[in-house]
């Protein structure tokens, strides 16, 4: 009876243990993560409001349905609806063609019918619902919202029948084109926080080790499919954003799989970018050539270099204050870009659907941090607050 009542001390002991412990992630600061955890436990009035939000949507998709990519009514020309497949956004219907086909390219227009085939919609969704999983787990400690992340994570990446092949050879396809592009990969960079995720759940107890494993496993096939497919070696070769968020994607695998010189190599590769994507002042030409101009600026930061920015502290590379020798640097890109945001000067270019603030924010709180720059943090919370700006509060603000 002693020994029994002995070894279940033990069984929560070390349960508390492995919940305290702080998890490996790669874009969020662990310790400040880990500190805003403490604070919640604490009732903290600051912090105790943002992680409620978190919880109240966990709470929502703990009732929510599996999906995979054999839930799209679309099969590719593989014949396997394993494989994923998407059609390009901004492609539509040729008007002077009788079957419309070949689609024409309507830039920055998004054709509505792309959400037919479900695979993006799902695979972002899945990302989201980790998310708030992941942090609720975190910061309540209970099993369910783990044990609810498990669910998805097992029906996309692990089970046979449902699983998701490691490739997105029929990604953004044009209709009387092809049948998938190497551009297609961008849809996959939410993989990239979904890395934290994982990182996150791993001292779960519905979280396994043969189940992380196995994510591991298909991150390293994708990985792999990323470096030696067509597709792939056609979107590292993309100039633009395309370009940037490829290398986001490679290193932030290549750190969540244990490669690190692998990571290390792509993100000081990277930095042979900014000299074709920046100008001395800190203008992103080929974005703003776009008809979303600043929109995409904001997206080859956020989701390109301040991702690689972070990423780069655990390769061992600099990004935040690389510069070329004749001075562009993703600091001047933020400094040409912040009056713009935030609406200080008008905007110029063209720009034909609203500009999102809240990817601003987020900008402007991890720049506070990189650049020990308080009006940076200042400048943020001069923009409007939403729900988007109170979650990156939580996951980025010191």
């Amino acid at each position: 009876m002693k020994n029994k009542f002995f070894y279940m001390i033990l069984a929560v002991l070390y349960g508390q243990l492995s919940f305290a412990q702080t998890p490996k992630l790669f874009l969020i600061n662990a310790d400040q993560l880990k500190a805003k955890k403490e604070a919640y436990q604490q009732k903290d009035k600051a912090i105790k409001p943002l992680v409620d939000q978190v919880v109240h949507k966990a709470d929502a998709f703990l009732a929510a349905k599996p999906k995979s990519v054999m839930d799209k009514s679309s099969t590719p020309p593989s014949g396997s609806k394993h494989d994923y497949m998407s059609q390009a956004p901004y492609f539509w219907p040729d008007p002077s063609k009788a079957d419309g086909m070949p689609y024409i390219r309507k830039d920055g227009e998004r054709n509505p019918a792309i959400r037919k085939i479900t695979d993006a919609v799902f695979l972002h969704g899945l990302t989201e619902q980790c998310q708030f999983l992941a942090l609720a787990y975190y910061f309540t400690g209970q099993e369910k919202y783990a044990l609810k992340a498990s669910e998805l994570l097992n029906v996309w990446f692990i089970a046979p029948e449902t699983k998701m092949n490691p490739n997105l050879n029929y990604a953004q396809a044009i209709p009387g084109l092809n049948d998938g592009r190497g551009i297609g990969i961008i849809e996959s960079r939410s993989l990239v926080e979904l890395a934290d995720w994982m990182g996150i759940l791993a001292n779960a107890k519905s979280i396994t080790a043969s189940q992380t494993e196995g994510i591991k496993t298909w991150y390293k096939q994708y990985l792999d499919w990323m470096l030696n497919s067509k597709n792939g070696k056609d979107e590292h070769r993309s100039k633009n954003n395309h370009g940037t968020i490829y290398d986001t994607q490679i290193v932030s695998y290549a750190l969540f799989t244990d490669q690190k010189e692998l990571a290390k190599k792509t993100i000081t590769a990277s930095l042979e970018r900014i000299a074709i994507q920046l100008t001395p002042e800190g203008e992103q030409p080929l974005e703003l050539a776009r008809t979303k101009a600043y929109s995409y600026s904001t997206m080859n930061l956020n989701d390109g270099w301040f991702n690689l920015a972070l990423l780069g502290t655990h390769a061992g590379v600099d990004v935040w204050n690389y510069q070329t020798s004749d001075g562009r640097s993703i600091h001047k890109a933020l400094d040409w870009l912040i009056p713009y945001g935030m609406g200080e000067k008008e905007k110029d270019r063209k720009q034909i659907i609203p500009y999102n603030t809240s990817e601003l924010y987020r900008l402007l709180t991890l720049a506070g941090t990189a650049y020990k720059n308080a009006s940076y943090f200042k400048q943020a919370e001069a923009l409007p607050k939403d729900k988007d700006t109170q979650l990156i509060e939580l996951l980025y603000k010191p």
